[in-house]
């Protein structure tokens, strides 16, 4: 039995401008134990889709099981087994961090729960903050928070929504060494995230949105192997030229571009000089699931079978 399953999918809003579909025909599997990452860029229907898991939003057509539970026709049970970091700052000013954590598991009829809340809070960086009221804590802080009450309760199946976004490198690393020991332990993780470098180190398994609809569902293995095998990464000081458009990564000076071998590689450079720039500080280095992500999305692949 599958720790998620997504069951042909569908989601449509309508508007006085007329109707959008923000999910349309979603449907795979994450098996038990699996560490798998959700990627596609903004407005591609993640956040629908896990808001669907969580059983905030109602979808339109399909249904979403979660361990054997349907997420619309038994909603507790479904979700006691989630545990789930949204992408919002949401808290209650009103409390401090320990006293939210005795709450959380109160809304699960957790009881006698202290050992766990402090070995959440050790293993987030929060044992100093226990008796902090949540508004004074920062920002990052407040997402340690948000993390700790989604594991409160112990669940088998853990929903991390964005959960690094604007936060420093320390928490990072705190929360991945934590999240990857549960993981080790069994607990099924489910990661969506802008920081695709996170995504090819932790997750075995990857499906990619766009649009509302899987365009790739492979092992993270596999679409790193279906990549382009190498990378040309060069600096330059002007305007790259127009036949480089939707082909390079460009970040700053920094121009990244794929290079299947030697050829293409001077090809490419070539015409850079043609075009009166100077190349600064060349190198090749195999592509990343960046490339690959950037290369799903602008050539529109057909979506893969689960």
């Amino acid at each position: 039995m599958p720790a998620i399953s997504f069951q042909s999918v569908s989601k449509t809003y309508s508007s006085p401008r007329g109707a959008f579909q923000a999910l349309d025909g979603v449907s795979f599997d994450i098996e038990e134990g699996e560490f798998f990452g959700l990627l596609g860029p903004n407005g591609a229907g993640k956040t629908t889709l896990i808001s669907v898991l969580a059983g905030l939003v109602r979808p339109t057509g399909g249904r979403v099981l979660v361990r054997g539970h349907d997420v619309q026709q038994a909603y507790a049970a479904a979700r006691r087994q989630l545990g789930v970091v949204p992408q919002e700052l949401v808290f209650d000013p009103f409390f401090t961090v320990r006293e939210a954590l005795r709450i959380q598991s109160g809304y699960f009829g957790v009881k006698n729960n202290e050992g766990w809340i402090d070995e959440l809070l050790h293993n987030l960086g929060l044992a100093d903050k226990a008796t902090s009221n949540m508004r004074q804590l920062s920002g990052g802080m407040k997402r340690r928070v948000l993390v700790a009450q989604a594991l409160v309760h112990r669940p088998p199946v853990i929903v991390l929504d964005e959960p690094t976004a604007g936060v420093d490198v320390e928490l990072r690393q705190t929360l991945w060494q934590f999240i990857a020991k549960l993981n080790r332990a069994g607990h099924t993780v489910l990661l969506t995230t802008h920081y695709l470098e996170e995504a090819e180190a932790l997750c075995s398994r990857i499906a990619m949105l766009k649009t509302g609809k899987v365009v790739a569902l492979e092992r993270t293995s596999d679409l790193l192997k279906a990549a382009s095998s190498n990378v040309l990464r060069f600096k330059i000081d002007g305007q790259l030229p127009r036949e480089f458009e939707g082909k390079a990564r460009v970040t700053g000076r920094i121009v990244q571009l794929p290079a299947h071998d030697a050829h293409e590689i001077e090809q490419h450079l070539s015409v850079i000089r043609q075009a009166g720039l100077r190349v600064e500080d060349v190198e090749i280095r195999k592509a990343d699931l960046e490339d690959v992500f950037l290369d799903v999305m602008t050539a529109g692949r057909a979506e893969v079978p689960a």
